[in-house]
């Protein structure tokens, strides 16, 4: 028997088909169905298209596609389609980003036009906990950054996404994406610290991603002066703690297999792996 199958760009009247997909793996699909949760399938609203794979009429897999390329329960017939679909409009995206198996299809069909990527990070571990650490006692100091704290808390942020990624944020529109991004967490009550006395960030968190499912722990960083000091562990127990009672019954992260002591502080507050990201930045 054949099957019918094609691919197109989602429209706001198929958002409950798009949610009863992202809803088959929540932890995983957490950063694109919270943004779904609030923008719907509006490319304006939504900052990018959702791509969508139909098999006999049901949409099976799903492509977002903005300022991240990311691949949801995409099945490889799907990833095939996506990558056309990608190929044809050309790289708008800094980076793709999602679950392992399917990014790394992705890219391989990808890497041809699209390639040399900046840096492949092929094995990220993703980490969830549904409880608090029995002992690790949560820092008492880490809390909300207040929405007056923005010109506090935003070189910490800029900080640690350059550390991480190797680019600096604020490069190309100055900034102003990534300090409204940071805005919308401290407003949101979704941006956590703690400072020392003389009012300098010392540890921060931020839970990026919030669905009534689960939500995502992100750019967890500790002041390099700092480090070694026992901080972060307490700080991320104090971020878990906010996040299991306010925002979802989940939290997830993850993390590059190659920052060992990054890992080794989950999993002592309680994060165990479920599965694996690979994120390809340009």
């Amino acid at each position: 028997m054949l099957t019918q199958t094609t691919t197109r760009v989602l429209e706001p009247k198929d958002l409950e088909a798009a949610l009863a997909v992202l809803d088959r793996e929540p932890v995983a699909n957490a950063f694109v169905t919270s943004r779904v949760h609030v923008a719907g399938l509006d490319p304006w609203r939504l900052g990018g298209e959702m791509w969508g794979w139909y098999e006999d009429g049901m949409l099976t897999s799903l492509c977002y596609a903005g300022a991240n390329l990311v691949p949801l329960c995409a099945t490889p017939r799907a990833v095939r389609a996506f990558a056309d679909r990608a190929r044809r409009s050309g790289r708008r995206c800094s980076s793709v980003v999602g679950p392992a198996e399917a990014t790394a299809q992705l890219w391989r069909l990808l890497e041809p036009s699209w390639g040399p990527a900046r840096e492949v990070r092929a094995h990220q571990p993703l980490m969830v906990t549904d409880r608090l650490p029995a002992d690790v006692t949560p820092d008492p100091y880490v809390r909300r950054v207040r929405k007056d704290e923005m010109e506090t808390i935003l070189p910490a942020c800029v900080a640690m996404f350059t550390e991480e990624v190797g680019v600096s944020p604020l490069a190309g529109d100055g900034g102003l994406l990534y300090q409204a991004r940071v805005a919308e967490l401290v407003g949101a009550g979704r941006s956590f610290a703690r400072l020392d006395q003389d009012g300098k960030v010392v540890f921060k968190a931020e839970i990026g991603a919030a669905t009534p499912q689960a939500c995502q722990i992100q750019g967890v960083w500790v002041a390099p002066e700092y480090r070694g000091r026992g901080l972060a562990a307490p700080g991320m127990a104090a971020v878990l703690r906010y996040a299991l009672a306010d925002v979802a019954p989940v939290a997830s992260l993850y993390v590059n297999d190659f920052n060992t002591a990054a890992r080794a502080t989950y999993r002592k507050v309680g994060f165990h792996e479920v599965g694996e990201f690979m994120s390809v930045l340009f």
